[in-house]
């Protein structure tokens, strides 16, 4: 990825961004409730890439190395200005979060998708385990399939994730897979976040 120096902007968007959606996940995989995200941890309701897609947004996600084939479903802010998740009733159904990139155009597109949920194993239950060089293929409402080749993997605690290197703006055309991971907390919140990297084939 090219070397990027968000403005102050883009750094407090970013960091808002990714604040927010680690605190939306933790509820996601594997807490039986969603916690009440604070008040200050709000997302501005612009982005560089949110706001009129060029390409048609994706429809499907396909890693047939780990069997998951998945329609996707569209990620907004809810009405507090926190990131959208899947619901847990549809814990087998990952997510784009339109405030990124359309996969397969300039810029980091990023599908969210839970492990587990209250109802059980989720849609990116075994994504711990896929291999660098895996193919990614996302379609788009035409049908047209993008292919991505995985990089590499990253756990990351959530009180250090990464939120230049995931979010911050490229015009590479790269994808991330973003679920939680790791031990349980006291609260019974996943303590880790797993982040899949890939770059356009």
């Amino acid at each position: 990825m090219r070397a990027f120096t968000p403005n102050p902007s883009w750094r407090t968007m970013v960091s808002a961004t990714a604040a927010t959606l680690l605190i939306t996940l933790a509820g996601g995989c594997g807490a039986p409730e969603a916690p009440e995200p604070p008040a200050k941890e709000k997302v501005p309701q612009t982005s560089r890439a949110a706001d009129a897609p060029k390409a048609p947004a994706p429809t499907r996600l396909t890693v047939p190395s780990l069997g998951i084939d998945s329609e996707l479903l569209r990620l907004g802010l809810n009405e507090d200005g926190t990131v959208e998740v899947p619901p847990a009733e549809k814990g087998m159904t990952a997510g784009w979060y339109a405030g990124g990139a359309v996969p397969g155009e300039p810029g980091a597109a990023v599908l969210i998708g839970h492990n587990d949920t209250r109802f059980g194993k989720a849609v990116f239950h075994d994504l711990h385990t896929i291999a660098e060089g895996a193919d990614i293929a996302v379609a788009g409402g035409g049908g047209k399939e993008t292919h991505f080749t995985v990089t590499r993997t990253e756990t990351v605690r959530k009180d250090a994730f990464p939120t230049d290197k995931v979010y911050g703006a490229t015009d590479d055309r790269v994808l991330r897979l973003i679920t939680c991971d790791g031990d349980f907390d006291a609260a019974g919140h996943p303590v880790d976040n797993l982040i899949v990297y890939a770059t356009l084939r």
